[in-house]
């Protein structure tokens, strides 16, 4: 077989590319740290390493759903204790209101009290969160959720909760609608003496209970104390609903609190444990990737030197 100048020379030049090549590369993976820098330098472990850091974004996503759940909830947490605080402050007044030995003044001292706890919760029912949204309107969080005008207070938020997913497969109620706090009783309510439910309304409740002990009784008959009586009395079953309600969402929001903290735990730890898997797959050992580097380096160095003494020969000179 003849070998000419130029095929030998070209044997050569694609010596130097391979090996330039294989140190390069080498050094890429000394500064990068990565044993696999693309796919081409071990297919399996860069398909698995995908997938991780497929998994890892996913769980990123969901621990940023997970912090805003739980500042919003925490949020709303306040709010009910507020709202719970309230109620009580108003059954404690229907209480000393309904008290016989009061008169007229007396009364009316109590019903401005009631009517500051009215306003207060009224406040609560259209206070915002940190980013300006109404906490109690659904998803309508662009205006406020209640109104007031002459015939009472009106709900006009949304009919929805809004709603978070935070894991994969699990959805939290972040906050509740103004009808579901404001306007709902508890499950096991107290009745109305006929049976009945009675007013769920708690700013309706309130008002009915004002207007009872804004009524003057100076030499009421018994037709009228009577009347005075069952308004304290249906007031006082409705703000004890409204107030049972409030602890049994108070209880949820306090549960799926406790649960998000147990998801940022778990969270965590896998976030841990996918790291050091991904670390297995693509890292590199720095010992052995030195020890390559240094190896394609004097190979190089190698292919430098044959391809330089080979430049200085011809074929004429070789067969001296």
């Amino acid at each position: 077989m003849r070998l000419s100048t130029t095929f030998i020379f070209q044997q050569q030049t694609q010596g130097i590319s391979r090996a330039q090549a294989d140190w390069l590369a080498a050094g890429q993976r000394l500064s990068s740290g990565k044993r696999v820098v693309s796919p081409s330098d071990d297919p399996v472990a860069a398909s698995q390493a995908l997938g991780i850091q497929q998994h890892q974004r996913t769980e990123q996503r969901y621990s940023m759903a997970q912090q805003f759940a739980q500042t919003t909830m925490s949020t709303e947490a306040t709010a009910l204790s507020s709202i719970s605080d309230n109620i009580q402050a108003a059954i404690s007044d229907i209480v000393y209101g309904a008290t016989g030995t009061l008169n007229d003044d007396d009364r009316q001292s109590v019903a401005v009290k009631l009517e500051g706890v009215r306003n207060q919760l009224l406040t609560i029912a259209n206070s915002q969160d940190s980013s300006g949204r109404y906490l109690f309107a659904g998803y309508n969080t662009a205006q406020p959720p209640f109104v007031e005008d002459a015939q009472g207070v009106t709900y006009q938020g949304g009919e929805q909760p809004i709603t978070q997913q935070v894991d994969n497969q699990r959805v939290m109620t972040l906050t509740h609608t103004g009808k579901q706090v404001f306007q709902s009783a508890s499950l096991n309510p107290k009745l109305e003496p006929d049976g009945s439910l009675g007013d769920t309304d708690l700013f309706s409740i309130i008002d009915k209970a004002i207007a009872a002990l804004k009524t003057p009784l100076h030499d009421a008959d018994d037709s009228a104390m009577k009347d005075f009586q069952q308004a304290m009395n249906s007031a006082n079953r409705g703000l004890n609903n409204s107030l049972n309600n409030i602890l049994t969402l108070q209880s949820e929001n306090g549960t799926q609190l406790q649960e998000l903290e147990s998801l940022g735990s778990i969270s965590a730890s896998q976030s841990i444990l996918a790291q050091g898997q991904l670390s297995q797959l693509v890292d590199a050992d720095v010992t052995q990737t030195i020890s390559e580097y240094q190896m394609k380096e004097t190979a190089l160095q190698a292919s430098y030197t044959a391809y330089t003494q080979m430049s200085k020969l011809s074929l004429f000179q070789m067969n001296k």
